[in-house]
């Protein structure tokens, strides 16, 4: 895809805010800028390495140039203040998930994009992952029937995650930056995709480790959703050895699905296994990119993204529920 009608601008120089301007360089966009406070990082791991200019806020990037779209890559904290400044100049927005660390001030930015009619997107990468397509095609099929429950889980340890940078400066780690694996997690925008709306969910999460950090290491949090299903999502920052995966248990048969294993497979009452394999080849990049062409592809023909703004604060609505459901130790009802 080629389209150098747009401006562009990045808002966050760390690694998806650099992911995703590798992206839209190899998609051919020309105008791309960067706002990184951080003048090292920016003249070196960006200006030098990617031969392009930035800013060190969106005041001084805004007074400069006139933007189309803003790409908010920053801690999450930072997120409804730096999307609520680019709505208002009129910018379409690609938002990181989560789409902030509160319910503050969402209503405001969801009647801003209403009243300019923007495209929004919140990022949800492994909706363009070809086993998580699979398995949508099949629970939408009925391959298994109704669905009666439904698991996930996401594990890994936090200081394997960015092996080059130290753990405890990371937005992970602080609670002051919107950190947590109930926040960092893509489990419930997923899940709900798969299954649809919650009624009820409680939730217990807490620091059980030696991790130095100020947020929850570890969360496990049970669903009842709008259809009849009784889901749970695992998430931890624990684990030695990553993991994740979903597993689906309907009345005819059972989806599973391991990244460690890069396959789902269909039990189907009375019939022989499916294994639906993953390319041998496969770049884990691509589901990136795939989700890039999308949101531009719905910039130009002014059409809803997969996952709008509205959508991800549904999934921020959940979150903030399960922190609220962990301290007072009750359930959350939803109407």
């Amino acid at each position: 895809m080629k389209n150098n009608q747009h401006t562009i601008l990045v808002v966050g120089g760390g690694s998806i805010g650099k992911r995703h301007l590798r992206n839209l360089l190899s998609l051919g966009e020309k105008n791309v800028f960067v706002v990184e406070p951080n003048k090292e990082r920016a003249q070196k791991e960006i200006e030098q390495e990617y031969n392009i200019n930035t800013f060190r806020s969106l005041e001084e990037a805004f007074a400069e140039k006139e933007f189309t779209i803003a790409f908010i890559c920053s801690p999450s904290i930072f997120h409804i203040e730096q999307a609520l400044f680019c709505a208002q100049k009129g910018c379409d927005l690609f938002i990181e998930k989560p789409v902030s660390h509160s319910l503050d001030n969402i209503d405001t930015l969801l009647q801003i994009t209403q009243e300019k009619n923007l495209i929004t997107m919140v990022g949800s990468n492994w909706k363009f992952y070809p086993s998580f397509q699979k398995m949508k095609e099949l629970i939408d099929g009925g391959s298994i029937g109704k669905i009666l429950s439904a698991r996930c889980q996401f594990g890994q340890y936090l200081p394997d995650w960015h092996p080059w940078e130290d753990y405890r400066k990371g937005y992970s780690a602080n609670k002051k930056l919107g950190g947590g694996i109930l926040l960092d997690s893509h489990e419930f925008d997923y899940l709900t995709w798969f299954l649809g709306g919650v009624n009820k969910l409680a939730c217990f999460a807490g620091q059980v480790s030696d991790l130095e950090i100020d947020t929850e290491d570890v969360a496990e949090i049970i669903l009842q959703f709008k259809n009849g299903a009784i889901g749970e999502i695992h998430l931890d920052y624990l684990q030695r050895f990553y993991r994740r995966n979903f597993e689906f248990f309907g009345e005819n048969g059972s989806i599973l699905w391991s990244a460690n294993e890069k396959k789902v497979v269909l039990l189907e009452k009375d019939k022989e296994e499916q294994e639906f394999l993953l390319d041998e080849n496969y770049d884990i990049n691509t589901m990136y990119v795939e989700q890039t062409v999308h949101f531009l592809e719905s910039v130009k023909n002014r059409n809803n993204t997969i996952s709008s703004v509205e959508s991800g604060a549904k999934v921020l609505q959940l979150i903030c529920a399960a922190k609220e459901s962990s301290k007072e130790h009750k359930f959350i009802l939803f109407d």
